[in-house]
């Protein structure tokens, strides 16, 4: 005899929780079960990506003789707008004759105890180049002094100054000093130095700045004479 059997239907389970949005993520694994965890967004990736393949807008290499005009000019502006004011005109026009004539700079390019890098752009509209064998014209230098020291920091071993570090002022806010400074200390990590030193004028409050943010704590001071003008430059020291 056939019984009728009750058949009851279950609702279906209710579908798993679907994952936050693409821009989030949850893992039980590691994740509370309220956290979410930030995921970039799939633009922002691509964002990211761009960001690490740029190259950025100047190309940094060892400095030539025929850099040694762009050197020269963009060292006497760069120190003329930034000290000029607190220096007599005779003093400044005489300082800048004896450090950043050309032959000046041809003979820190030369000398062994000096090693000139430059930071070298092309503009989009100017096909001219500064020497013979890379496009492009200087738009910063920096430049490592081996044999100098000072008073304050003359107990100090396998030290090395920084001696100049410019950027031209259009180019400010584009990374130049900054990668300028890291392939100096890259320098010097190689020629076995422990310590970088500078010095900066005491009334060069954003250079100060600048190379606080790179790690320089100041140490001492020192004068330093232009002429008959006297200043006072803060000695500041980096360990490598």
């Amino acid at each position: 005899m056939l019984t009728a059997q009750l058949v009851t239907t279950q609702p279906p389970p209710p579908p798993p929780p679907q994952p936050p949005t693409a821009e989030y993520s949850f893992n039980p694994h590691i994740s509370s079960p309220t956290a979410v965890q930030l995921r970039p967004r799939s633009s922002d990736v691509a964002n990211a990506v761009v960001k690490r393949t740029k190259q950025p807008p100047f190309k940094i290499r060892q400095a030539t003789l025929a850099d040694a005009p762009a050197i020269a000019k963009l060292g006497a502006t760069v120190f003329s707008t930034t000290f000029g004011f607190s220096i007599p005109t005779a003093d400044l026009n005489a300082y800048l004759h004896e450090a950043y004539s050309v032959g000046a700079i041809e003979d820190d390019i030369r000398s062994s105890q000096t090693h000139i890098i430059v930071a070298c752009a092309e503009d989009e509209d100017d096909n001219v180049n500064n020497n013979d064998n890379d496009s492009g014209r200087v738009i910063g230098f920096a430049q490592l002094t081996e044999g100098t020291t000072e008073p304050c920091i003359e107990d100090l071993e396998n030290i090395v100054e920084l001696q100049r570090l410019y950027v031209d002022a259009d180019h400010h806010g584009l990374g130049v000093g900054r990668a300028l400074e890291r392939e100096m200390e890259h320098m010097a990590r190689l020629m076995a130095y422990r310590i970088v030193w500078l010095g900066v004028w005491e009334g060069n409050f954003k250079a100060q700045k600048v190379y606080e943010t790179l790690g320089f704590t100041r140490v001492g001071e020192h004068e330093f004479k232009m002429g008959k003008c006297i200043q006072t430059d803060w000695i500041m020291i980096k360990d490598l």
